[in-house]
């Protein structure tokens, strides 16, 4: 099967895997492919299956991207999913060589990554990419690990940044959650589902857009695409969180 390059030139055409057929999110799809679009300057790649299927891999520059993580000279591998009938057929392992394939023509040092310890949602699965020649190389007491596969050793060490050593956010009182524009899903449920789920239960959650480049790579946390927090400490990665039906029980199993 083909795997194509979404760009510039045919992003107008082309679908971005997730949330193309769910017309609620018409409004934040929108929002990712201009996101997109710009981070086209910065040397982005977005690579699929040329189906109408979930089965791409995300990267770019580490400098450039929207995480609290310093990686001079490496690829930040960002979202990566093979889903239903595609799993099991080799496209995981064929994304990902061509990503290294990319990294080693450009001279990069290798090739980093964020999990989660434990499986986190929105985030790669940490034991299959050990199986492919990832390693730990920094865990915080959020539950996220850097994760690195070298091409050259003699590069610096990738390295969280300060702001999310602590585990914790600035706002030590109730709900917040910080997004981006990154994901085709977090505009719409962070604006319209959690804001459902807030009124009705008489919350007050304090919403934080990482607008830019800059504030994310100082963001208190590393999952950028969204993350929930209560009184401080980091409670999930999990967009469905804002949903009606899921918040009690993502929210419970928590605390």
């Amino acid at each position: 099967m083909q795997y194509i390059d979404v760009n510039k030139d045919n992003i107008d055409l082309e679908h971005i895997c997730c949330a193309f057929s769910d017309k609620k999110c018409s409004e934040s799809y929108e929002l990712k492919k201009q996101w997109l679009r710009n981070e086209f300057e910065n040397g982005y790649i977005f690579r699929k299956l040329n189906e109408r299927a979930k089965v791409f891999i995300e990267y770019g520059p580490a400098e450039k991207a929207w995480v609290p993580v310093t990686a001079p000279n490496y690829m930040m591998l960002n979202c990566f999913w093979v889903s239903g009938k595609y799993k099991g057929n080799g496209h995981g392992k064929a994304l990902l060589q061509q990503a290294i394939d990319d990294a080693t023509k450009q001279g990069k040092d290798g090739l980093v990554t964020i999990v989660g310890t434990q499986k986190y949602h929105f985030m790669s699965d940490t034991k299959w990419l050990l199986r492919q020649g990832f390693e730990i190389c920094e865990s915080i007491s959020s539950g996220f690990s850097l994760m690195v596969k070298y091409i050259d050793k003699k590069g610096e060490q990738p390295t969280f940044n300060d702001s999310v050593k602590t585990g914790e956010c600035p706002e030590t009182t109730g709900y917040v959650v910080y997004y981006t524009n990154r994901c085709p899903y977090s505009e719409y449920h962070v604006k319209n589902s959690l804001l459902e789920v807030a009124k009705k239960r008489d919350l007050d959650i304090k919403i934080i857009k990482l607008e830019t480049m800059e504030q994310a790579q100082s963001a208190p946390t590393p999952a950028t695409i969204f993350s929930l927090f209560y009184n401080g400490k980091f409670i999930t990665t999990d967009i469905s969180v804002c949903m009606d039906s899921r918040f009690d029980k993502i929210i419970n199993s928590k605390k």
